[in-house]
């Protein structure tokens, strides 16, 4: 790794942004649609899922132009669904990222919208992107789908709206967040890996690193809503408690979630050696998972 995992992550920021921008900015759409879209794109975020797409890329080929578009698409899904939780039908959210909601800026219609057009136009870029084959377009696009939708990501956000104000199981609670947290997370690892031409025994072992890091992921944000410091995580400190949410905290004490964090750690680093890319920059983004103050 000849730079630092500061650096990269800094490096990689920018160059997603820019293709951020770029999707965005061409479209031909009504303007306060586009407004909306990149009011919360250029929110500012930690790109962590695009960024985790390119190093599990780069643990197995170097030429990164063959993914950009489709970290960007991730981006995007991830925005979408970070706009409807914010709505008031949902988490009822002020602020994002230190910043007023998208649908306190605008409207909650627009907002819908803006979000809508966001997980739609995903699979467009990717279906358009002139760098990859057919076969691996349908790759992508089935398994961002099965990720982002009613088998991934939103039955997480049903189950976990199920679990409010209800004692639930350490195993629901993986259950969850496995679907709700760590669907899009296992994309960007499996996505990456397999544009980049990783045997299918070494995405067997990422599908499990990847499972284990969305749960890393999940534990150290409902850890820092008891502990964090609001000015760096950008919205309220207790505001899972607020809204009755299944945590690891609320279910093991925090303590009881920090060493269940350092399990998940243990599994997911074993299961990247198997993988052959225990050498890349993916060692370390587990690590900031777990450590992460924002």
């Amino acid at each position: 790794m000849p730079q630092s995992l500061e650096n990269y992550i800094e490096l990689n920021k920018k160059a997603i942004v820019k293709e951020l921008r770029q999707h965005l900015l061409q479209l031909q759409i009504p303007g306060r649609l586009k407004e909306s879209m990149l009011y919360s794109i250029e929110a500012g975020g930690k790109r962590l899922r695009p960024i985790l797409l390119t190093a599990s890329f780069e643990a197995y080929d170097q030429d990164k132009q063959k993914i950009i578009s489709t970290a960007a698409a991730l981006e995007m899904i991830h925005t979408y669904s970070l706009i409807h939780d914010d709505l008031p039908a949902m988490d009822d959210d002020d602020f994002r990222r230190g910043k007023p909601t998208n649908h306190r800026v605008f409207d909650e219609a627009t907002a819908i919208l803006a979000g809508d057009a966001l997980l739609t136009y995903s699979f467009q870029i990717i279906s358009d992107d002139p760098l990859l084959t057919d076969r691996q377009k349908i790759f992508l696009i089935k398994l961002l789908s099965q990720a982002s939708g009613p088998n991934g990501m939103v039955a997480g956000q049903m189950m976990d709206i199920e679990a409010e104000n209800n004692a639930v199981s350490l195993e629901r609670l993986e259950e969850i967040h496995a679907l709700k947290t760590g669907e899009l997370i296992k994309f960007a690892i499996i996505a990456g890996a397999f544009i980049g031409g990783a045997t299918n025994k070494q995405l067997e072992f990422l599908d499990q690193f990847a499972y284990n890091l969305g749960l890393i992921f999940q534990v150290q944000d409902d850890i820092l809503d008891v502990i964090g410091d609001q000015d760096k995580i950008g919205k309220p400190v207790g505001s899972d408690e607020g809204n009755n949410k299944s945590t690891y905290p609320k279910l093991l004490g925090t303590e009881g979630a920090i060493e269940q964090k350092q399990q998940y750690v243990k599994r997911a680093k074993a299961a990247l050696w198997k993988a052959g890319a225990a050498d890349s920059y993916l060692m370390g983004l587990t690590d900031l998972f777990s450590s992460r103050d924002r």
